[in-house]
């Protein structure tokens, strides 16, 4: 009977450890999402509202295709990230800056983009 009480016991508290790490995780996810709006909509940093519409921007440009299902239209992370490092790599022709390799965004600035965008 003691050890049941005490296999329980255990299991509570591996279920309440697995719970804290979820609830952690998704906060820390959710701050990104934010950081990364704040970057998408300010005018002077990431700037995607210059040629991107984005739901709850203002005054949204429409050089670039509307960023909208970001997280069903990409998927696999890296390939929407690729695309803000450099979307030159990819279309040479581009009128979109290369994030990453012109040091516009850090890596967890870029990230946090990505974040926001997967919640549109």
């Amino acid at each position: 009977m003691r050890r049941i009480r005490i296999a329980i016991m255990t299991m509570s508290g591996l279920a309440l450890v697995g719970l804290l790490c979820l609830t952690q995780a998704a906060s820390a996810q959710s701050s990104s999402a934010a950081a990364g709006e704040k970057l998408a909509f300010d005018r002077f940093k990431g700037n995607c509202l210059t040629c991107h519409a984005i739901k709850g921007g203002d005054a949204p440009g429409n050089v670039g295709p509307p960023l909208s299902n970001m997280k069903a239209r990409f998927p696999d992370r890296k390939q929407l990230a690729a695309i803000i490092y450099d979307e030159t790599k990819r279309n040479p022709q581009t009128v979109m800056p290369p994030f990453g390799r012109n040091l516009i965004l850090t890596d967890q600035e870029m990230n946090d983009v990505i974040d926001f965008l997967y919640t549109r």
